[in-house]
């Protein structure tokens, strides 16, 4: 079993901060928001991004997956009683020559083994698509 370890403390009515091994994060805990710091919805989003992305870089060379380049555009759904994510949406995009079927197995391949991929698609609505950049 892998661990992992957050520590997180408020500076001031505006904003906290989170830190893991030598990284920190602000972080958007202001209840008017501010615009320099994710919220935790965001945090949660990216969470998510950082999964695929991070899959990738694991997947692509066990696939032999030609790959110039990625990037993850997500979307949620919050509702307010009780506050819950009920459905997040991404799309993968891909800048490769790749045929589809290898563009579909990549897909496979980062639903199939994401931590935090698998543990929101336990919780909520997770949909999403992958296609070539361009």
């Amino acid at each position: 079993m892998l661990e992992y370890k957050v520590s997180a403390r408020r500076i001031d009515s505006h904003g906290s901060e989170a830190f893991a091994k030598d990284a920190r994060i602000v972080l958007d805990t202001d209840m008017a928001g501010r615009p320099d710091a994710f919220n935790p919805a965001e945090m949660l989003l990216a969470s998510l991004a950082a999964c695929i992305l991070k899959g990738a870089e694991r997947v692509i060379p066990m696939l032999a997956f030609d790959l110039r380049g990625i990037e993850v555009k997500l979307h949620g759904l919050r509702q307010d009683s009780p506050p819950k994510m009920v459905r997040i949406a991404y799309e993968i995009v891909v800048d490769t020559a790749e045929s589809d079927a290898r563009l579909d197995l990549l897909h496979r391949n980062l639903q199939k083994y994401g931590t935090i991929y698998n543990t929101l698609a336990d919780a909520t609505e997770l949909v999403g698509s992958i296609r070539r950049k361009g």
